[in-house]
């Protein structure tokens, strides 16, 4: 039997494998069925982390984390997690996509979450054929051309941002004037002259043929329309939490969630099952910030060892 099974190989897990190994536990293992890193893998610039000064990309900045955190003894275990329930013994049993099964004292989830959709018409269709949720992935493909943005965070600024050292013209479409992004990192926006904004504005349709994306109708807010003539759209609107791994045969969930589907959790991280923690992006009022991850994980892993050390 595990001493704990860590669901999800992004900044809190591994955080969360670090300080419970280095802090004592003797079986853990982290499930994550790719390469470890999580979401900010795929960002194309990395410049708010403590202690990190030299700005980089999502992955160079994660590649020194699987080292250091398997140093002390944490496995991977390259497998999807289907869903994890509470024997009645009081621990876990994880179950695997690939029929494997295992026992754990304790478990950590912390799948993250994933792009939103934008719900516009012609998205999923042209998904994957000119709609991008990945900037550094697919941005390459646009080099010289005009690609439009879809949203206004930090997520969308930044991703511009990159996109204009690649590409002719950047759009960026926002449904308001304000902006939820970094003061900081909007004056850089501002201040290219390959970004242009479009703001009090929203997309009626992304249109397309059999070779991709073609064209982006936009509505403004005077009623008018606008008709951009772009290969490809990068939409950045939000993020849904992956918590199906908390939920039962009959898709309940296993533990208390608050609306969106969130993880209720305390400051120790600790759902209301006892030896159930939840770090990163999945627990209720996530910052979705990196150092708040890795700041999870580790109060997570101090809550286990804290928790296995009462069942003896």
């Amino acid at each position: 039997m595990l001493d704990l099974a860590i669901i999800g190989g992004g900044p809190a897990g591994l955080s969360a494998g670090l300080y419970a190994t280095r802090g004592g536990l003797k079986d853990v293992v982290m499930f994550e069925s790719g390469m470890p890193g999580g979401q900010i893998t795929s960002s194309s610039e990395m410049e708010n982390y403590p202690g990190v000064a030299t700005v980089t990309d999502g992955m160079s900045f994660m590649a020194p984390w699987l080292e250091q955190c398997m140093r002390f003894g944490l496995k991977h275990e390259m497998a999807t997690v289907l869903r994890v329930s509470k024997n009645a013994d009081g621990f876990f049993t994880v179950f695997c996509e690939d029929g494997n099964k295992f026992d754990a004292k304790a478990v950590i989830v912390c799948t993250g979450s994933k792009p939103r959709r934008a719900g516009v018409k012609g998205e999923d269709e042209f998904f994957g054929r000119g709609v991008s949720t990945c900037a550094t992935c697919d941005g390459f493909f646009y080099k010289g051309k005009e690609v439009a943005v879809l949203g206004g965070g930090d997520t969308a600024i930044e991703e511009s941002l990159y996109l204009a050292n690649i590409c002719k013209k950047v759009y960026i479409i926002h449904r308001r004037d304000g902006f939820r992004a970094a003061p900081a990192t909007l004056a850089k926006a501002r201040a290219n002259e390959k970004i242009e904004f479009i703001t009090n504005a929203t997309v009626d349709e992304i249109k397309g043929d059999m070779a991709g994306v073609t064209n982006v109708i936009v509505s403004l807010k005077d009623g008018s329309k606008r008709d951009l003539n772009v290969p490809g759209i990068f939409t950045f609107v939000g993020l849904d939490v992956r918590n199906q791994v908390l939920q039962d045969e009959s898709g309940n969930f296993i533990c208390e969630t608050v609306e969106g589907g969130q993880v209720k959790v305390n400051l120790k991280m600790q759902t209301n099952v006892p030896g159930l923690f939840v770090a990163g992006d999945l627990r209720q009022d996530a910052p979705k910030q990196v150092v708040c991850a890795a700041a999870d994980g580790a109060t997570a892993a101090l809550g286990v060892i804290s928790y296995i050390e009462n069942l003896h």
